[in-house]
């Protein structure tokens, strides 16, 4: 059965050494939020998520879910004891309002322990995954009265949430939407109409569900400007605001999926069913929207997680397996062959992952960081820039991160060779897995139209020249530093690419869109791979002064070559996505539909 085990030594190296998260104790908000607070919670989380989540992720593979003839959901054998232990824990109020009753620590603590959990098991933390967008949304866009009514016992984990958009005939399109919600005269609404790929739609975990609906007042305007949001609840609330009779919300079928089996994948249908809007009629996107950017930061966390324990396993393999002799020569002489992690390309493999699995943590907690800077900071600028950067940085998590841990998942299981093809080695998961964060809280390739088509115009280019500027300064202040000269090279190389890549989307973008979408894919990974390297000197800079500063402890020198080996074997691929867009849409478009 495989493992997980949390790299606690590399996460607190980047939340504490690099980030240096103390720094929020400065703020009234997260005064308590200490680093020894900090390092007992991931303790805790990683034993939780190794001894409890890990068993179970292997059983609801197997299992999945059932739905039974009256629509209720059982979930696999093990789940709900496990969602018991976690709410148990506090980890559903870690960092949510403590007015609510939340416990009021920085959301980058959140982010942490959500990637063990969906590391340990992926179908697992999606439940409270959900739950905790739809908290923020309802915080966020809805009334004192319906936080009151909801907030609390989501965070108390008595009641799940979810967020319902898709329908079968839309996707990515919610322009062309049809749940239809009628006003009733208490205030209320009826919502009748049918979802498709709800997550954690229905389960016997929680007491209540709180459906967050995206559904079309009766007159409003077509498309996306005519779209309300609506907290639906599992069972309506009695007097006392505990669950009483049904609501007219079943789950009609549970997808049969590729993989995340221990989560129940619902068709949802609304038959009448009692809703309350949020917010403003027609400005349910705006509120949804939120919850969905908050989702595709998780979404980009999940691939990573999924790299990081497929590399965990590969590597056990890799030291274990015993085939063929090094080419230099016998290292295992009285054995029958060597360990497979003597060959160089077993070797590659694993350094690609290694060497993303750590850059994709430093990436994934700075933006987590910032936004909780963003919630906290006095400076106006110093906020406008944390709002710019996420905007930028957010379909780069999510695109590049998933597009990446694909790839390496994929050469993780390779590395077992034909038993990474069977399913007791439990390789085949990881990778079926990964495979639905390339699609869902929007696909990849609309990922990186986004970017492409909005996040870098957004206010006159501000985020990208904001970047940039930062870089500079960066570069500017330990060029310098001759023991890491090749990762601020590296840097200045990236960023000259990256800027080669803008200047020939904006030139030649405006006059055929084509030519922005078809290069819109290799603009991200152009992107991802220079913020990898900008996220890689920082580290590196981090480490050497470690090891200037006397430490011997293995862990830095490591460090610097795993990202050497990035700067040396990953940054030249953005040279390929530099050439591939400049061919435009020209090779992409010529054949006709026909031809196919």
């Amino acid at each position: 059965m495989p493992s997980y085990n949390a790299p606690l030594r590399d996460m607190e190296f980047v939340l504490k050494e690099v980030l240096n998260v103390d720094q929020l104790t400065e703020y009234e908000k997260y005064s308590e939020a200490d680093g020894d607070t900090l390092s007992a919670i991931l303790e805790e989380g990683g034993k939780f998520s190794r001894e409890v989540l890990t068993p179970l992720n292997v059983i609801g593979d197997h299992e999945g879910c059932k739905r039974h003839e009256d629509g209720s959901v059982t979930t696999p054998t093990g789940f709900k004891d496990a969602y018991e232990q976690m709410v148990a824990n506090g980890y559903m109020g870690m960092s949510q309002p403590t007015e609510y009753g939340g416990m009021g620590m920085p959301g980058i603590w959140h982010l942490a322990a959500g990637e063990m959990q969906s590391a340990a098991n992926m179908a697992f933390a999606m439940y409270p995954g959900l739950t905790n967008g739809a908290i923020k949304a309802i915080t966020i866009g809805g009334s004192d009265a319906q936080k009151t009514t909801y907030l609390p016992k989501m965070i108390a984990g008595q009641w799940t949430g979810t967020m319902n958009l898709t329908e079968p005939h839309c996707g990515t399109d919610l322009g062309l939407l049809k749940t239809k919600a009628v006003p009733n005269a208490d205030g209320s609404y009826k919502i009748t109409g049918q979802k498709i790929f709800i997550s954690a739609g229905e389960h016997d975990m929680a007491e209540n569900i709180i459906h967050l609906v995206l559904a079309r007042v009766e007159g409003a305007p077509a498309g996306v400007k005519g779209i309300s949001l609506f907290i639906v609840p599992k069972f309506k609330l009695d007097a006392n605001e505990n669950p009483g009779d049904a609501n007219g919300v079943t789950c009609g079928s549970i997808e049969e999926k590729m993989g995340i089996h221990g989560n129940s994948t619902c068709v949802m249908n609304y038959d009448d069913a009692e809703g309350y809007m949020i917010g403003e009629e027609n400005k349910g996107l705006k509120v949804m929207f939120v919850m969905m950017n908050r989702a595709r930061l998780d979404v980009g966390m999940q691939g990573l997680a999924q790299s990081e324990v497929a590399y965990q396993n590969a590597v056990t393999y890799a030291r274990d397996r015993l085939q063929g002799r090094a080419l230099t020569g016998p290292q295992n002489e009285n054995g029958p062959a060597d360990p497979i992690i003597v060959h160089p390309d077993v070797r590659r493999m694993l350094m690609d992952t290694k060497s993303f699995n750590e850059g994709a943590r430093m990436l994934v907690y700075w933006a987590g960081l910032l936004e909780d800077l963003e919630g906290v900071h006095k400076d106006e600028k110093y906020v406008e820039k944390c709002d710019d950067f996420l905007g930028l940085l957010t379909p780069v998590i999510k695109g590049y991160l998933t597009d990446r841990a694909m790839q390496t998942t994929i050469d993780c299981q390779q590395i077992y060779g034909g038993h990474g093809f069977i399913e007791e080695w439990g390789m085949s998961q990881f990778v079926r897995d990964t495979r639905i964060a390339l699609i869902y809280e929007g696909a990849n390739g609309i990922q990186a139209l986004d970017l492409v088509g909005r996040k870098l115009a957004r206010k006159g280019g501000r985020a990208l020249m904001s970047l940039n500027a930062e870089i500079d300064a960066y570069i500017a202040e330990h060029e310098g530093n001759e023991k890491v000269s090749d990762f601020i090279a590296a840097l200045k190389d990236a960023k000259t690419k990256l800027t080669e890549g803008t200047m020939w989307l904006m030139q030649n973008g405006m006059t055929n869109p084509n030519n922005a979408g078809a290069g819109s894919v290799d603009y991200m990974h152009m992107m991802g791979i220079s913020i990898f390297t900008y996220m890689w000197s920082i580290m590196a800079v981090t480490a050497q002064k470690a090891i200037d500063d006397g430490s011997n402890d293995d862990f830095y020198s490591n460090k610097l070559i795993t990202g050497r080996y990035f700067i040396q074997r990953t940054l030249p691929m953005i040279d390929t996505h530099l050439a591939r867009m400049k061919t435009g849409a020209e090779p992409v478009m010529a054949l006709t539909a026909e031809a196919f």
